[in-house]
């Protein structure tokens, strides 16, 4: 199994999937990534996560952000299985969907943990910055259904500190008071966070969130 760890170049790849062959990298271009894992077509969880990721197509486009979905199901399933997804969730799919009837993407980025299934691919997301490296990774077991309003705070929370020295205190939110990374020393601190800041503790400075780059 894949023993890829955040900061590792995620693994590039050609698939078939519901719109065509795609090359990763090229489908991703400058944007930031979701490549996320469900197990089988006509599943009734899988069904609610798809139709929620087209839902928020806008919202992930507003944080420069394209999605790919990935099961071990053949392409002629996948489209079928599309049109249950618009119909039951009142929605359009609008992103692709690897076809991995081989598990070469599924193996590349161990989507598959024997202990909980010996070929179905479990629920395994990956956010990809720009620079084609993991800055996230969460694994759900089969009976979960993801959260992807989480997904979208996390991503808001990385887009953040990849440009500002700062990170995110525990349930942040967008728009919320934020850290001061314990790097920067209070006299550059005033400088970089005109907004000012709060030492709670020496190692706590809390400054409202800056504004992006």
């Amino acid at each position: 199994m894949s023993e890829l760890k955040l900061g590792d170049k995620a693994p590039n790849f050609d698939a078939e999937t519901s719109e065509g062959k795609i090359n990763f990298y090229d489908y991703l271009g400058d944007s930031w990534g979701i490549l996320f894992s469900h197990p089988a077509d006509y599943t009734p969880v899988c069904t609610t996560e798809l139709g929620t990721v087209a839902k928020y197509k806008d919202k992930f486009e507003a944080r420069n952000t394209k999605v790919m979905a990935l099961s071990v199901d053949g392409v002629e399933s996948h489209k079928g299985w599309i049109e249950d997804i618009n119909e039951t969730q009142n929605t359009t799919v609008n992103f692709p969907i690897i076809a991995d009837e081989d598990k070469k993407v599924s193996n590349l980025y161990g989507m598959i943990h024997p202990k909980a299934d010996n070929t179905l691919t479990v629920r395994s997301v990956y956010v990809i910055g720009p620079d084609k490296t993991i800055k996230l990774m969460i694994t759900y077991p089969a009976s979960t259904g993801r959260n992807f309003d989480e997904l979208l705070r996390v991503i808001d929370s990385l887009q953040l500190t990849a440009y500002q020295k700062v990170a995110t205190p525990a349930n942040w939110k967008q728009g919320e008071d934020v850290v001061i990374s314990p790097s920067v020393s209070n006299e550059d601190a005033k400088e970089m966070f005109p907004k000012g800041f709060k030492e709670v503790k020496p190692y706590l400075r809390m400054t409202p969130q800056p504004d992006s780059k």
